[in-house]
Protein backbone atom coordinates (compact mmCIF):
# COMPACT_ATOMS: atom_id res chain seq x y z
CA UNK A 1 0.00 0.00 0.00
CA UNK A 2 2.88 2.38 0.83
CA UNK A 3 4.38 1.82 -2.63
CA UNK A 4 1.06 2.67 -4.30
CA UNK A 5 0.64 5.87 -2.30
CA UNK A 6 4.23 7.08 -2.80
CA UNK A 7 3.77 8.19 -6.46
CA UNK A 8 0.44 9.82 -5.61
CA UNK A 9 1.90 11.69 -2.62
CA UNK A 10 5.01 12.62 -4.61
CA UNK A 11 2.81 13.92 -7.46
CA UNK A 12 0.67 15.88 -5.01
CA UNK A 13 3.72 17.47 -3.40
CA UNK A 14 5.17 18.33 -6.81
CA UNK A 15 1.89 20.01 -7.86
CA UNK A 16 1.73 21.90 -4.59
CA UNK A 17 5.33 23.11 -4.93
CA UNK A 18 4.77 24.21 -8.54
CA UNK A 19 1.63 26.09 -7.51
CA UNK A 20 3.37 27.76 -4.57
CA UNK A 21 6.39 28.76 -6.65
CA UNK A 22 4.12 30.16 -9.36
CA UNK A 23 2.14 32.14 -6.78
CA UNK A 24 5.38 33.40 -5.18
CA UNK A 25 6.63 34.56 -8.58
CA UNK A 26 3.37 36.38 -9.25
CA UNK A 27 3.41 38.04 -5.83
CA UNK A 28 6.85 39.53 -6.44
CA UNK A 29 6.00 41.08 -9.80
CA UNK A 30 3.82 44.00 -10.70
CA UNK A 31 1.88 43.30 -13.90
CA UNK A 32 3.43 44.92 -16.96
CA UNK A 33 6.85 45.50 -15.36
CA UNK A 34 10.19 43.81 -15.79
CA UNK A 35 12.14 42.20 -12.91
CA UNK A 36 14.52 45.21 -12.90
CA UNK A 37 11.56 47.57 -12.40
CA UNK A 38 10.37 45.55 -9.41
CA UNK A 39 13.82 45.23 -7.91
CA UNK A 40 14.21 48.79 -6.68
CA UNK A 41 16.82 49.69 -9.28
CA UNK A 42 14.54 52.43 -10.63
CA UNK A 43 13.54 53.94 -7.27
CA UNK A 44 15.37 57.20 -8.02
CA UNK A 45 14.27 57.56 -11.66
CA UNK A 46 11.74 60.20 -10.56
CA UNK A 47 14.61 62.49 -9.58
CA UNK A 48 16.70 62.43 -12.75
CA UNK A 49 16.96 66.02 -14.00
CA UNK A 50 17.33 69.53 -12.60
CA UNK A 51 15.58 70.77 -9.46
CA UNK A 52 15.24 74.05 -7.60
CA UNK A 53 16.15 73.32 -3.96
CA UNK A 54 15.05 75.10 -0.80
CA UNK A 55 17.28 73.84 2.00
CA UNK A 56 16.91 74.40 5.74
CA UNK A 57 19.69 73.17 8.05
CA UNK A 58 19.89 73.15 11.86
CA UNK A 59 23.17 74.89 12.74
CA UNK A 60 24.21 72.81 15.74
CA UNK A 61 22.45 69.41 15.87
CA UNK A 62 21.96 67.64 19.21
CA UNK A 63 22.99 70.69 21.27
CA UNK A 64 19.53 72.04 22.07
CA UNK A 65 19.97 74.72 19.40
CA UNK A 66 16.90 75.85 17.47
CA UNK A 67 18.79 78.08 15.02
CA UNK A 68 18.17 77.14 11.41
CA UNK A 69 19.90 78.51 8.31
CA UNK A 70 18.30 78.51 4.88
CA UNK A 71 19.70 78.18 1.38
CA UNK A 72 18.35 78.36 -2.15
CA UNK A 73 20.04 76.35 -4.85
CA UNK A 74 20.00 73.94 -7.73
CA UNK A 75 20.23 70.15 -7.60
CA UNK A 76 21.17 68.16 -10.68
CA UNK A 77 20.68 64.37 -10.66
CA UNK A 78 22.27 62.19 -13.35
CA UNK A 79 21.72 58.50 -13.99
CA UNK A 80 24.90 56.40 -13.90
CA UNK A 81 25.44 52.75 -14.88
CA UNK A 82 22.04 52.51 -16.58
CA UNK A 83 20.21 53.36 -13.35
CA UNK A 84 22.19 51.17 -10.96
CA UNK A 85 23.64 54.40 -9.56
CA UNK A 86 23.04 58.12 -9.74
CA UNK A 87 25.03 61.23 -8.98
CA UNK A 88 23.51 64.20 -7.18
CA UNK A 89 25.13 67.63 -7.23
CA UNK A 90 23.73 70.41 -5.03
CA UNK A 91 24.95 74.02 -5.10
CA UNK A 92 23.20 76.48 -2.79
CA UNK A 93 23.67 79.91 -1.24
CA UNK A 94 22.14 81.63 1.77
CA UNK A 95 22.90 83.96 4.68
CA UNK A 96 25.18 81.31 6.19
CA UNK A 97 27.25 81.18 3.01
CA UNK A 98 27.86 78.89 0.06
CA UNK A 99 27.18 75.14 0.17
CA UNK A 100 28.16 72.42 -2.30
CA UNK A 101 27.21 68.79 -1.77
CA UNK A 102 27.57 65.60 -3.74
CA UNK A 103 25.80 62.29 -3.27
CA UNK A 104 26.67 59.07 -5.03
CA UNK A 105 23.80 56.61 -4.69
CA UNK A 106 24.59 52.98 -5.42
CA UNK A 107 22.08 50.18 -5.91
CA UNK A 108 22.89 46.68 -4.61
CA UNK A 109 20.86 44.17 -6.67
CA UNK A 110 21.53 41.39 -4.16
CA UNK A 111 20.00 43.20 -1.17
CA UNK A 112 17.73 45.45 -3.28
CA UNK A 113 18.90 48.39 -1.20
CA UNK A 114 20.60 51.68 -1.92
CA UNK A 115 23.61 53.22 -0.22
CA UNK A 116 23.60 57.03 -0.16
CA UNK A 117 27.16 58.32 -0.01
CA UNK A 118 27.38 62.06 0.77
CA UNK A 119 30.22 64.57 0.73
CA UNK A 120 30.43 68.34 0.92
CA UNK A 121 33.10 70.42 -0.72
CA UNK A 122 34.50 71.62 2.63
CA UNK A 123 34.97 68.10 4.02
CA UNK A 124 36.68 66.57 1.01
CA UNK A 125 35.60 63.01 1.86
CA UNK A 126 32.55 60.79 1.89
CA UNK A 127 30.50 60.38 5.05
CA UNK A 128 29.44 56.89 6.09
CA UNK A 129 26.66 55.76 3.74
CA UNK A 130 23.07 55.60 4.84
CA UNK A 131 21.52 52.36 3.61
CA UNK A 132 17.90 51.52 2.94
CA UNK A 133 15.11 51.22 0.43
CA UNK A 134 11.78 52.57 -0.77
CA UNK A 135 8.49 51.15 0.46
CA UNK A 136 5.09 52.53 -0.48
CA UNK A 137 6.61 55.60 -2.13
CA UNK A 138 8.83 56.54 0.84
CA UNK A 139 12.57 56.02 1.12
CA UNK A 140 14.15 55.30 4.51
CA UNK A 141 17.90 55.06 4.98
CA UNK A 142 19.93 54.59 8.19
CA UNK A 143 23.47 54.46 9.53
CA UNK A 144 25.48 54.95 12.69
CA UNK A 145 28.03 57.76 12.93
CA UNK A 146 29.98 59.73 15.48
CA UNK A 147 29.12 63.37 16.23
CA UNK A 148 31.25 65.35 18.67
CA UNK A 149 32.76 62.10 19.95
CA UNK A 150 29.37 60.43 20.58
CA UNK A 151 27.82 57.55 18.68
CA UNK A 152 24.55 58.55 17.02
CA UNK A 153 22.04 57.08 14.60
CA UNK A 154 21.29 58.87 11.33
CA UNK A 155 17.97 58.60 9.49
CA UNK A 156 17.40 60.00 6.00
CA UNK A 157 13.85 60.04 4.63
CA UNK A 158 12.64 60.83 1.11
CA UNK A 159 8.90 61.50 1.02
CA UNK A 160 6.07 63.47 -0.59
CA UNK A 161 7.31 62.36 -4.01
CA UNK A 162 5.39 63.66 -7.02
CA UNK A 163 6.39 64.19 -10.64
CA UNK A 164 7.37 67.78 -9.79
CA UNK A 165 8.52 67.75 -6.16
CA UNK A 166 10.07 65.74 -3.33
CA UNK A 167 11.06 66.23 0.31
CA UNK A 168 14.36 65.12 1.90
CA UNK A 169 14.81 65.02 5.66
CA UNK A 170 17.75 64.02 7.83
CA UNK A 171 17.50 63.41 11.57
CA UNK A 172 19.90 62.34 14.33
CA UNK A 173 19.23 60.23 17.41
CA UNK A 174 21.49 60.01 20.44
CA UNK A 175 19.25 57.59 22.36
CA UNK A 176 19.33 54.56 20.07
CA UNK A 177 16.46 55.69 17.84
CA UNK A 178 13.86 56.37 20.55
CA UNK A 179 13.73 60.06 19.64
CA UNK A 180 14.91 61.90 16.54
CA UNK A 181 15.96 65.51 15.99
CA UNK A 182 15.48 66.71 12.41
CA UNK A 183 18.45 68.77 11.23
CA UNK A 184 18.15 68.96 7.44
CA UNK A 185 15.06 69.59 5.32
CA UNK A 186 15.22 70.08 1.57
CA UNK A 187 12.27 70.51 -0.73
CA UNK A 188 13.01 70.09 -4.42
CA UNK A 189 10.83 71.45 -7.21
CA UNK A 190 11.41 70.21 -10.77
CA UNK A 191 12.79 72.73 -13.24
CA UNK A 192 10.97 72.46 -16.57
CA UNK A 193 13.16 71.40 -19.49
Amino acid sequence: MKRLLAPVVHGWITCLLVALLSFDGMAQKTPGTSPAENSGQHDFDFEIGTWKTHLKRLQKPLTGSTTWVEYEGITVVRKVWNGKANLVELVADGPAGHFEGLSLRLYDPETRQWSLNFANVKGGGMALPTIGEFKNGRGEFYNQETLNGRAIFVRFIISDITSTSARFEQAFSEDGGKTWEVNWIAVDTKVKD
